[in-house]
């Protein structure tokens, strides 16, 4: 049967459930933090503006590539005796008026203009790697809330195959109350941590999605290990504050050049006629205006385009040594992270090796269930300890990668 042989009413049915089938899907997976960042960067606002300034710096370098440096202007005017004598007295005057570039002028302003671009992409470039560092962020941050549930998961069921142990050899009168008791205990609060750590995993996710418009993958890899090097001038936070420093200066070069308003030219045709029975007659001529110099004005003007400056290169200079800070601390932390993992990674081997032996004791009979607990409290805490420094040493690699520079 055709669709369009459909009722309508059946129609607006699929077309309903075929809209709820799509809202119901889940959001598309990162597989990356390459991806991830590419996605972030698409949402993040400023960046749908950077288009905008990049097209308004273009249009400066137009401007400052033209002919005048403004649009001309055109005037007409009239004159007669029409409310006076009236003796025909008629007089026509067509002026257009161009301005004309100052000595030095239009050069400053065609390289204040190609400064501007390269700033608006210097900073664009900082801007992402900004947004890099949030998307790593709550990349691990996710990372280790993700851990943190799958272990509170173990306990919970370790915890119940051992309470229905415990219930069974309590009612076999191997074992006290006291001990069913103590084994339903740790059921519950297993179950009570699962319960806080898919609230954290979950506060963690919409963190994620919220800056990325995409649901967490599967796994969460590490970055590659980062070269052992310095900040190199190429960085984008210093690229970004040297073009700021290079388009002030090309501003102070602009305002040194701009001494006063634009002259202007202005070609004139009149036409006029003295009475009715005189004939018209006709005259061309040229005007030239150019403007005083306004010794305030081009003192405020340099004093800004000098305070500019100045600012530039005390943000550049800071920022240079902030990130000489940020890249020392980020590779201490790494190395302490490193250490920390691996003493980790030993005591839960320990731990581990005494969690069977207490079992197996246990069981036997030869240990009782207080001194299991203790041993499997230590236990988890110990592979707890170990998954968070797994995921705080591959988060110091990313922040190592932030502080020089890199992204994802």
């Amino acid at each position: 049967m055709p669709v369009t042989d459909l009722p309508v009413a059946t129609r607006a049915l699929r077309s309903a459930a075929l809209a709820l089938g799509l809202l119901a899907l889940p959001p598309a997976q990162a597989q990356g933090l390459a991806e991830a960042l590419e996605r972030a960067w698409l949402r993040h606002p400023q960046a749908v503006a950077s288009q905008a300034r990049d097209e308004e710096a273009r249009a400066r370098a137009e401007l400052a590539a033209g002919l005048t440096p403004g649009p001309g202007a055109i005037s007409l005017s009239g004159l007669d005796d029409r409310f006076n004598r009236n003796r025909g007295k008629q007089e026509w005057e067509v002026e257009m008026a161009m301005p004309l570039w100052l000595p030095g002028q239009q050069q400053a302003r065609a390289a204040e203009a190609d400064d501007a671009l390269a700033q608006v992409a210097a900073q664009r470039l900082a801007l992402r790697l900004q947004l890099a560092g949030e998307v790593r962020e709550a990349w691990w941050a996710a990372a280790a809330a993700r851990n943190i549930n799958d272990l509170a998961g173990r306990r919970l069921e370790t915890a119940r195959v051992l309470e229905a142990d415990v219930q069974r050899r309590y009612r076999a009168g191997e074992l006290a109350r006291l001990d069913a008791n103590l084994a339903q205990t740790e059921r519950l609060a297993a179950e009570a941590e699962l319960a806080d750590a898919g609230i954290t995993l979950l506060h963690a996710e919409q963190g994620f999605r919220r800056l990325t418009g995409m649901a967490l993958p599967a796994a969460l890899p590490a970055e590659s290990t980062a070269a052992d090097e310095l900040p190199r001038d190429d960085h984008p936070q210093l690229a970004a504050a040297a073009a700021a420093v290079q388009l002030a200066r090309a501003r102070l070069r602009l305002a040194a050049a701009t001494r006063r308003e634009a002259p202007e030219l202005a070609l004139r045709a009149v036409r006029e006629r003295g009475e009715f029975t005189a004939p018209y007659a006709n005259s061309v001529g040229v005007k030239l205006t150019i403007p005083f110099s306004s010794g305030p004005r081009l003192r405020q003007e340099n004093a800004a385009a000098r305070a500019e400056l100045a600012q530039a290169d005390a943000e550049l200079a800071l920022a240079r040594l902030r990130l000489q800070l940020e890249l020392e601390k980020s590779r201490r932390d790494l190395d302490a992270a490193e250490r920390q993992l691996e003493m980790a990674r030993q005591r839960r081997e320990l731990t581990a090796d005494n969690l069977r032996l207490a079992e197996k004791s246990f069981a036997l009979g030869e240990s009782d269930l207080p001194a299991l607990l203790r041993v499997r409290t230590a236990a988890f805490e110990a592979a707890a300890l170990s998954n968070r420094q797994q995921v705080a040493q591959a988060a110091a690699q990313s922040r190592l990668k932030q502080a020089l520079g890199a992204l994802p």
